[in-house]
């Protein structure tokens, strides 16, 4: 029924998946890790930060990174540097990076304020909206508001905020999920989440987050 998913069935169905060899990640959220992440220096991270702005604040393909929550970005930045997730260019920018620089630069971005909605976001459907709030029960899909809330500002450790995030990379990111070619989720949620989905749920699904606040 509606209305009965959490964070713990969503994480039950997706041990129940399929079995993925490698482990999502090597970070451990130890109570120092996260205390360090906590205690980031945004002044500094705003100085690392300056080396980043000629892909984040341009769109496209790459991810905008204001408003993001500190310690998805601390362990994306992590999993770069140690392969978990892997992009030859995130790689090379983090290898001179130590675990406290990422968490001034992870803290940084965590105090802007998410952008706004592009304005030239095609419209979802109404398919995407039901998705998001309700899920298929059919599919053992859960509704992407369980981890992402309703305004898709995300919670936790590792679920990120995705309102008006650029629909170009969230939709290769579904992608790169379902594939396998991304595989940094903790309990390999998100790739067995993205089995169930079509390609072009997965279109719609990033225009609707795309276009989220507009």
């Amino acid at each position: 029924p509606r209305g009965e998913w959490t964070q713990d069935a969503l994480m039950a169905a997706a041990l129940s998946g399929p079995t993925w060899a490698e482990p999502s990640s090597k970070l451990a959220w130890t109570p120092e890790t996260l205390a360090a992440v906590k205690h980031g220096n945004a002044a500094k991270g705003k100085a690392i930060a300056e080396s980043c702005a000629a892909c984040h604040a341009n769109g496209g393909q790459f991810p905008y990174l204001d408003g993001q929550l500190a310690p998805y970005l601390y362990k994306q930045l992590h999993d770069y540097k140690d392969g978990s997730r892997s992009n030859p260019i995130m790689a090379g920018l983090v290898t001179g990076l130590s675990a406290e620089d990422m968490a001034d630069v992870a803290v940084y971005y965590s105090q802007q304020s998410i952008p706004p909605a592009p304005a030239k976001v095609e419209p979802a459907t109404e398919a995407a909206e039901d998705l998001v709030k309700a899920g298929d029960n059919g599919r053992i899909l859960p509704p992407c508001a369980v981890c992402h809330e309703s305004s898709g500002k995300g919670q936790k450790i590792d679920v990120p905020a995705i309102a008006s995030q650029n629909a170009a990379y969230l939709e290769q990111t579904l992608l790169d999920y379902k594939s396998g070619a991304r595989h940094n989720d903790l309990y390999a949620r998100m790739r067995t989440i993205t089995q169930e989905l079509s390609v072009d749920e997965i279109k719609q699904l990033a225009r609707y987050y795309a276009g989220m606040g507009r």
